[in-house]
């Protein structure tokens, strides 16, 4: 608990058997505020004399246990049954399980262990490094290592706006519904997550697989937005959207199709993930993304599923308006993440509008603050007119706080994200 929080640690314990003990037991963090009501919950389940407070976290970062002076050698509880309560934050109680009922905090006794934080995480780590950096690319295995305990925020949440304003609300109100292709094809996912999310915003949304415009049953004529949802087409086997892409270079009528859908000046586009890289191929046929890279191989060598931090970045996309300077966790799940220039356009003109960040607002150059190893954290690019973006991460996963799984603000509201989709309703008015 210590290590995942990034914060110090007390414990007072009744026995050295108690900190090995393998019988079941139960450890929960409470705010100190709300000790005396979790003390009379368990009491009113027969557990009063199973629970107590054992601890509380501290702002020093060290891991401390104090063995609690008592007329008893060192013999006593072992935790079997015990029901323990502990501490999620700075200051708050650690109430646990000590066969007593009493809370003890702040008792004198024999200093057990008091050690760094992040010496300890770095010994807990120790063999998942070695073997990730036997099995994976050894450089990103050691960056992951040294970040490991860090004395520093992983992850933030601080929008540069507010996120229950909804900027769409007049446009809805209008009872119009701009059509909106979410388009897949065979293994794309999250396409149910990315019409939820346009369907909220404002637009009618269209279920649209390959097929339908290969055979004729679909085309883009009065589409106002097109996306290409992420997943993993033709299963990867074909280079991700690296395949996908050719479907649509291939055949004829279908680059005619989209190459008038791009360049019409009523549309736009979005290239999620699988889509990225389906956009990135395409960038031919896209005005404006002559400089867009490719998106190759992770760096890590793995495919990547975290929840990342990534900081918006001030540009012309029309998903992006008014959310400059946003730092904001959001889904990653990719294996060919990579923005690689060596491959395909140009560093020092693409647009740039999102990066893997710090919580200091940094770029994340190193693994796994930055997990597929893009320069200077790059995950998302548009073009000049900010009519077409290709980004990396999933907004649509985390849409809805709900669906972020480490926020602090209430569940049942909208997430920082789906100001993107409510932006893209604003642009087309």
């Amino acid at each position: 608990m210590a290590f995942a929080g990034g914060i110090g640690v007390e414990l007072d314990v009744d026995s050295v058997e108690a900190l090995f003990s393998e019988e079941l037991g139960v450890l929960l963090g409470i705010d100190p505020e709300n000790e005396g009501r979790v003390l009379e919950v368990l009491a009113s389940h027969g557990l009063s004399e199973l629970s107590s407070v054992v601890g509380r976290t501290t702002d020093d970062r060290r891991v401390r246990a104090t063995l609690r002076d008592a007329p008893s050698s060192l013999g006593g509880s072992s935790g079997t049954g015990e029901s323990s309560l502990a501490s999620s934050g700075t200051g708050e109680s650690n109430l646990g399980s000590s066969g007593t009922g009493e809370s003890n905090l702040g008792s004198s006794g024999t200093v057990l262990l008091d050690e760094d934080l992040r010496d300890l995480a770095q010994a807990w780590d120790e063999v998942s490094w070695r073997i990730a950096a036997l099995r994976d690319n050894p450089e990103c295995a050691d960056e992951e290592h040294n970040a490991f305990g860090a004395d520093a925020p992983g992850l933030v949440v601080e929008p540069s706006f507010d996120p229950n304003d909804d900027v769409a609300a007049p446009y809805i109100a209008t009872g119009a519904r701009p059509k909106v292709v979410i388009l897949r094809e065979q293994g794309v996912n999250s396409h149910v997550e990315t019409a939820h999310a346009f369907d909220r915003a404002g637009f009618e949304v269209y279920d649209v697989h390959m097929t339908d415009l290969q055979a004729g049953r679909f085309d883009l004529d009065d589409a106002v937005g097109l996306v290409a949802c992420g997943g993993f087409s033709y299963g990867d086997t074909l280079g991700a959207g690296e395949g996908w892409a050719r479907s649509v270079l291939f055949n004829l009528r279908l680059t005619d199709m989209f190459s008038g859908f791009f360049a019409r000046e009523d549309t736009f586009g979005l290239g999620i993930c699988n889509g990225c890289q389906m956009f990135g191929a395409l960038a031919g046929i896209i005005p404006g993304a002559e400089a867009w890279p490719r998106f190759t191989r992770n760096a890590s060598e793995q495919f990547e599923a975290r929840l990342s931090l990534v900081e918006v970045l001030d540009s012309p996309s029309v998903f992006f308006t008014g959310m400059a300077g946003s730092r904001v966790p959001i889904a990653v799940a990719h294996g060919e993440g990579l923005a690689d220039f060596s491959v395909q356009g140009d560093a020092a003109s693409v647009v740039r509008s999102a990066r893997f960040s710090l919580a200091d607002g940094t770029p994340a150059t190193t693994y796994p603050a930055n997990p597929n190893g893009s320069p200077e954290g790059l995950t998302a690019v548009t073009t000049p007119d900010g009519r077409f973006t290709a980004m990396m991460p999933h907004p649509e996963r985390v849409a809805r706080n709900a669906q972020l799984s480490w926020t602090p603000a209430p569940l049942d509201e909208a997430s920082p994200w789906l100001r993107m989709f409510r932006n893209a309703r604003v642009w087309v008015g």
